[in-house]
Formats: structure tokens, C-alpha cells, sequence
């Protein structure tokens, strides 16, 4: 038999903890709305990706094989609760780890989100922020990663 054992997950994003790693900084709105949504992560099964515009919860993808798969679902979540394909616009994303591919963020880009949260630490960091700067997507990294299983 096989035990999955995890200690609480306590640790609160700060202002300071961030990393700016896009040539775009995000606005004083979206970091306060990546923090929130960052903390909302902390509490959602992986691999979770949150959505949130004015410091709201407006999708949320979980518990998916694919982190992609997760950013589709919240982008969908955040339209269908409205009935409005276009209310993910202007809204960040969180995500509990790292982004291992550009995919994840390209899907969230669709949707409208202008600003990211993850961790960072991906062999494919490079790849992804890329992605980000040609999307005009500000990006920050926290260093730290939430996984709830």
C-alpha cells in the first residue's frame, strides 16, 4: 500500500514575493488580483488554474490531467456562469505550478486574461514567457508552488 502524505500548504503570496519576468509589469489591479487569485489556488485540487477579475473568482479549472485542459475549463466556467463568452476579458490567471508549455497560457490569451501567477521554474520558462511577451501578457513568478492532492 501506498500513502500520499502532505503537510498544510500555509504559505501566503506577498507583493514581494513576486517576479516580474515579462518586458510588460503588471497594474496595481492585476497584482492585486493575481495575489487573490493565487491564494484561491491554494485550495483547489491540481492541476488548478483560477481565473479572477476585480478581485472575484470567475472560472476555475481542477483536478485535470492537463494543465491546458484546466485553463480551457475555467475559461468556460467564467463564461457559462454569466452567460457571457467575453467575461474572462480583462481578468488574470493563477496557476499552482509551474506552466510546463506556452499552450495553457495561449488557451487563457483566448479568453482575455491579461496577467499570469505561477510559480516558474520550468525547464520551458523561456519558451513560456516568450509566449507571454508576444501576447502582451504580463507575467510575475512567486517561487513557490501550491499542489493539493
Amino acid at each position: 500500500m501506498v500513502f500520499l502524505v502532505q503537510e498544510n500548504d500555509n504559505y501566503n503570496v506577498k507583493l514581494t514575493d513576486l517576479k516580474t519576468v515579462t518586458n510588460r509589469k503588471p497594474s496595481q489591479l492585476e497584482l492585486d488580483d493575481m495575489i487573490f487569485a493565487f491564494k484561491i489556488c491554494k485550495h483547489v485540487k491540481s492541476n488548478a488554474i483560477v481565473l479572477v477579475k476585480n478581485k472575484a473568482t470567475i472560472g476555475i479549472g481542477a483536478g485535470q490531467m492537463s494543465r491546458v485542459d484546466s485553463a480551457r475549463i475555467a475559461a468556460l466556467k467564467a463564461s457559462d456562469s454569466k452567460n457571457d463568452p467575453a467575461r474572462a476579458k480583462g481578468s488574470v490567471m493563477a496557476s499552482d505550478a509551474f506552466l510546463p508549455f506556452a499552450d495553457g497560457l495561449i488557451e487563457s490569451a483566448k479568453a482575455g486574461i491579461t496577467a499570469i501567477i505561477q510559480p516558474g521554474g520550468s525547464i520551458r520558462d523561456d519558451e513560456v514567457i516568450k509566449a507571454a511577451n508576444d501576447l502582451n501578457i504580463a507575467m510575475v513568478f512567486t517561487g513557490t508552488r501550491h499542489f493539493k492532492h
